[in-house]
């Protein structure tokens, strides 16, 4: 294991839904928790807990297009320094640039990468690979393969996973976000046998575990499959988990995953 290799990250999730910290089961709009914490109180504890990274979610813009939140985003970078890895509703190219403007260090790209990856390959290539992350979101269906559903996880693409991922792998894709969506807010654990498997198919990619982690064994248990991050949303908002607890194991860890 390299000196030099990329730390492990640990992304603390805020997903926004007319203006509110929300979260979500299974995608589900109809099923969703509001939280009292604004965004930007809940980002400035994050950083005040040892956060380096942010993943922000537009849940409005994930449905309809039309990210809404860079407003929020040129604030949470200027007031607390966190990085942040944002998305929903990203759709063209100039949507791209305008959050990369407004202080993004990744923008994420969900639907329009299943919908459209010859383009999405191409923002790669002009954006550079390290300002991309492609959410690549699944669902497995009832003969066992994931399956990719699009416009905030309420459509149903008709593309599977294993055929997108080895694309985007030979287009050069260097973040990966990948949750299972049964998985969403459950507090069930994450699904590391879905990460083995990628980490199969894509092994140069930097993969991002979602959905389900419960607490700092399930942290380590994904970074020991080869996740080079996780995103933690629920446990950290209902108290299960606390991120400092997270941030100082990961840093006596010592290193990125091996």
């Amino acid at each position: 294991m390299s000196a030099s290799a990329p730390a492990f990250e640990v992304l603390p999730a805020i997903d926004v839904r007319e203006g509110r910290v929300v979260r979500l089961r299974q995608g589900d709009y109809a099923q969703e928790t509001r939280y009292d914490d604004t965004p930007l109180a809940l980002a400035r504890r994050y950083a005040a807990a040892g956060a380096r990274w942010l993943h922000l979610v537009d849940l409005d813009a994930a449905r309809a297009g039309g990210y809404t939140l860079a407003p929020l985003l040129e604030l949470l970078t200027a007031e607390t320094g966190l990085q942040v890895q944002t998305g929903g509703g990203v759709r063209h190219e100039r949507d791209v640039e305008r959050l990369l403007e407004a202080g993004a260090s990744r923008v994420v790209v969900g639907s329009l990468a299943v919908r459209e990856p010859a383009r999405v390959a191409g923002w790669l290539r002009r954006f550079g690979p390290g300002r991309i992350t492609v959410a690549l979101d699944a669902r497995q269906d009832r003969a066992g393969r994931w399956q990719l559903p699009t416009s905030g996880w309420t459509e149903d693409s008709g593309t599977g996973l294993e055929p997108l991922l080895r694309h985007y792998a030979d287009a050069g894709l260097r973040h990966l976000l990948c949750t299972d969506i049964a998985r969403d807010g459950m507090l069930s654990g994450p699904n590391l046998d879905l990460y083995a498997w990628i980490r199969t198919l894509a092994p140069g990619v930097r993969l991002q575990a979602s959905g389900g982690i419960r607490d700092r064994a399930d942290v380590a248990a994904a970074r020991a499959a080869g996740c080079a991050g996780a995103v933690l949303g629920k446990a950290l908002l209902e108290g299960r988990l606390g991120l400092g607890e997270v941030l100082a194991a990961d840093a006596a860890t010592g290193g990125p995953p091996c």
